[in-house]
């Protein structure tokens, strides 16, 4: 199921059936997500929810739990099990939609429900997720994950004011080391991208975070005051995804920033972004 949302001039374009994620975003009067490709690749366009983790697990194994999800990039599970599950239209409005998902026990054995709420103003869009345990106790690390385009003109720029970066191994797992920018990672002072090539998680992030084309300025609020933001520019795309902990985030969940939820409990995030012309 498709549903259109309207604020003025901008419209979202919301695809239940693919993950519920945003299909289309257009603002300014332009287009400023990636669509889906001939692949259709469910990790490679749009923007998309990552329940309930975000980034990558290592070997899909939560040790402390004994537990193992399913793989879905080499031997690690990515970007949560919603992503290309169908959700359900709980209410819709002109300018809001709610969705709700049953997280699949498949690739998520502690089970649990999701619920998004998707609202569009002029120039704002408000995402917001919810995610309620099911009968058992499990640990939780939500975002979001938007893949924006590049101008057909001119270059891209995205601000994060973070003074760090995860260490990782060669497949993006984080060691637990955390280290300083260099020339190249540092994002504070809002350098063009370039051919830069990033896939950088960002830690400690003061907010909001920004994403500029040539002809528009959007700023993303954070779900955290001093959240983790991962940084993704191959040529296809940018990807500027706000997240509630760590990638990998139940390996180390003290460190990570990985929340635990006892039976029925929730976990809420916000995120806002704005936009205005240049």
């Amino acid at each position: 199921m498709v549903i259109e949302l309207a604020a003025g001039d901008d419209r979202v374009t919301v695809d239940a059936a693919h993950g519920g994620r945003l299909a289309s975003l257009v603002a300014a009067g332009a287009e400023r997500l990636v669509h889906a490709d001939e692949d259709d690749d469910p990790f490679g366009w749009g923007a998309f929810p990552m329940i309930p983790w975000a980034g990558r697990v290592g070997n899909a194994r939560i040790a402390d739990l004994d537990v193992d999800l399913e793989p879905n990039i080499g031997s690690h599970a990515m970007h949560g099990a919603v992503y290309d599950v169908a959700w359900s239209v709980d209410r819709s409005a002109g300018n809001a939609v709610e969705l709700l998902c049953t997280i699949p026990t498949s690739r998520w054995p502690f089970g649990g429900i999701a619920a998004q709420r998707i609202t569009l103003t002029v120039g704002c869009l408000e995402l917001e997720i919810q995610v309620q345990a099911g009968t058992r106790a499990m640990p939780v690390a939500i975002g979001w994950h938007p893949w924006f385009r590049r101008p057909d003109k001119g270059d891209i720029t995205v601000i994060v004011d973070s003074p760090a970066v995860l260490e990782t191994t060669d497949d993006l797992i984080p060691t637990g080391d955390v280290t300083k920018v260099n020339r190249k990672l540092d994002l504070r002072r809002g350098a063009k991208l370039g051919r830069r090539r990033l896939d950088h998680a960002y830690v400690d992030v003061v907010e909001p975070a920004i994403v500029r084309w040539p002809d528009l300025e959007l700023t993303m609020e954070l779900p955290h005051k001093a959240s983790t933001v991962v940084v993704h520019t191959p040529e296809r795309g940018v990807c500027v995804e706000p997240q509630t902990a760590w990638p990998d985030p139940f390996a180390r969940p003290e460190q990570s920033g990985a929340t635990h939820l006892g039976p029925r409990e929730i976990l809420s995030a916000r995120t806002r972004w704005t936009w205005k012309p240049r």
